[in-house]
């Protein structure tokens, strides 16, 4: 029996393959599964092909695995448009559409010969019990829980709860879809039994896409305002503003573009509201002059870029990890603004708690950097526990304090009261030039290099919390891996199996990316002889801003690759094995020779 199994769907739009996707992870999640599921579209406004991955387990899992257990295609073409995100071994089950007229010995895989491969009626079989070939995803989902036992009673329950509402005709042509695919698998069984184990005893889990959650978190820190403009793959965030922020007196704008949605949030925070936008990199591009708005006025806001493939239009519908340069240093002027990532779609809760923590107390911007795999991937999880979060707010000026208010203050901390429109003694000039004090414009070189201090001398407690940062694995080991984002949870998994192989290594996943965390990664370095900083980017970003701040081992070498050709465990173990081996070599060059 299996206790994980990774499939793989592709299509042309219109063919459901999400959408049977979307039904699998559900009914997984319903049995108490673990399980991820990412989806991968082609940029096409309409139509084009579409893939899901779902991966299903009975141990918790953080990336959507490696090469392939199971790959459907209902056409090649599709399929093979793919790549990368959908990789075929010699242990992958190929179940495709025969109407493609494919023979099962000449698929076109290149040298990859599969496990088993079985061409399957699948439209045929679709138009004979529902009807139509729009119910070929539901003959899938037949096929899949005949020939590997996915809680077929929790498929069937989640589709006809789906279909209730399209009437009992639906439904019932969908059931004999479903049946048509369980009773092929049981007539055509595969040659070596991949059944699932049983989940383990528990709880359904929560099952939600990373957008949603990072929606949800900032209205429980008590975000209440939100403004934005929609753009691939962020607008979900603004769609469950829309849905659910009204609930708790708040409101949406949505925008005519992308500046003045970042200049509306940044309008409500002034008004002494919490405020959030949400964008990808070409939205972060438009609203990075009121970025430098907010770090001069000194004023909370949380940005979400939700990173995709570019430059500039570049890939929509596909993740990358490249927008860490703009975040950190594209600004006019001397900026600091911190940089948060997630790792998981459950993290992204506590992460986007954070991110309101940090611009309030701290009174400056904030950016999530979230990317498109966690962000619209659907995964399973155990219900977030609330309490275990503590909500800050801004400091606000005391009575003593608006008897003759000074905005800017200088004080120890770097932190000055701010007040908020209304507030009796509490009026100051909220600008973007520079100012002194009282917020009166200045053009004094003494006066600009004192507010530079003060706005970057505020920031330095933070680059001392080491609760934003995770540390797996043996922590005197030689070998050292860092990840940040989705590929961290790649590295997790790849750090498990280096252990098995007898590698000892270490992790770390920062998710406080800007400012670097000096001291922080100076105790991780201490002992490294070599290692990787894994990252989804050409250039390797992490790495290259580490290098800029640190003296970093010189066996840790950068393992960067562009977007939309994802890790995979595996890969990253062999990778770390070459780089032991090499320090090996170059430790018996060292050696001297006995006379």
């Amino acid at each position: 029996m299996s206790h994980d199994l990774v499939i793989g769907m592709a299509g042309s739009g219109g063919d459901g393959i999400v959408s049977a996707g979307e039904s699998l992870i559900a009914a997984a999640a319903g049995a108490g599964y673990a399980a991820i599921m990412t989806k991968s579209f082609g940029s096409q406004i309409r139509g084009g092909e579409s893939s899901c991955r779902v991966r299903i387990s009975t141990k918790p899992v953080l990336n959507p695995g490696g090469t392939l257990d199971v790959a459907v295609a209902l056409n090649w073409d599709d399929f093979l448009k793919f790549g990368a995100e959908l990789p075929v071994g010699g242990n992958t089950v190929v179940i495709y559409d025969s109407k493609t007229g494919v023979a099962p010995d000449n698929l076109p895989l290149g040298a990859v010969v599969p496990s088993e491969v079985h061409p399957v009626p699948i439209d045929a079989l679709a138009r004979q019990t529902a009807g139509t070939d729009k119910a070929k995803n539901t003959v899938i989902l037949g096929l899949l829980a005949g020939w590997f036992g996915l809680a077929a009673d929790d498929l069937l329950a989640g589709m006809r709860k789906k279909f209730a509402k399209k009437g009992p005709e639906l439904v019932a042509a969908n059931d004999k879809a479903f049946e048509a695919g369980r009773n092929y698998a049981a007539e055509h069984p595969l040659r070596e039994p991949r059944f699932m184990e049983p989940a383990p005893p528990g709880e359904p889990k929560l099952l939600t896409d990373g957008n949603d959650m990072c929606a949800a978190a900032a209205i429980f820190a008590g975000c209440r305002f939100f403004g934005g403009y929609p753009i691939t793959p962020s607008t979900e965030i603004m769609q469950f503003f829309t849905r659910e922020v009204w609930r708790h007196g708040g409101a949406v704008l949505q925008a005519e573009d992308e500046i003045a949605g970042i200049g509306a949030a940044l309008g409500a925070s002034f008004g002494g509201v919490k405020a959030m936008t949400a964008t990808s990199g070409p939205g972060m591009s438009l609203k990075s002059e009121i970025m430098g708005l907010a770090t001069i006025c000194e004023l909370p806001l949380v940005i979400v870029n939700v990173q995709r493939g570019g430059p500039s239009t570049g890939l929509p519908t596909k993740s990358e990890q490249a927008d860490l340069f703009q975040a950190a240093l594209s600004a006019h002027g001397d900026v600091l603004r911190p940089v948060l990532a997630p790792v998981s779609v459950r993290d992204t809760f506590g992460v986007t708690v954070e991110a309101f923590n940090i611009a309030e107390q701290y009174q400056t911007p904030v950016i999530i950097l979230s990317d498109q795999e966690i962000a619209q991937r659907k995964e399973s999880c155990d219900p977030i526990d609330t309490r275990a979060f503590k909500l800050v707010d801004r400091l606000q000026p005391s009575a003593a304090d608006l008897e003759k208010y000074v905005r800017f203050r200088f004080t120890e901390s770097g932190i000055s009261p701010v007040s908020a429109p209304g507030l009796p003694g509490g009026n100051y000039l909220g600008s973007g030039i520079e100012h002194n004090e009282h917020g009166d414009p200045t053009a004094s070189g003494g006066m600009h290099a004192k507010m530079n201090e003060k706005r970057f001398r505020k920031l330095d407690p933070l680059k001392h919390r080491r609760d934003l940062f995770e540390v797996h694995g043996d922590p005197r080991a030689p070998l050292a891996l860092i990840a940040w984002g989705s590929v961290a949870g790649v590295c997790i998994e790849a750090l498990e199996r280096a252990r098995q192989e007898g590698l000892r290594a270490r992790l770390l996943v920062p998710k406080l990316l800007w400012p670097i965390a000096e001291e922080v990664y100076r105790d991780f370095f201490a002992g490294v002889q070599s290692g990787l900083v894994v990252e989804q980017s050409h250039q390797g970003q992490l790495y290259r801003l580490l290098r800029m701040q640190l003296d970093v081992p010189k066996g840790l070498l950068s393992f960067a690759r562009s977007g939309a050709n994802p890790f995979q465990p595996a890969e990253v173990v062999a990778r770390l094995r070459e780089t032991a081996l090499a320090t090996q070599r170059q430790g018996a060059e060292t050696l001297t020779p006995v006379e």
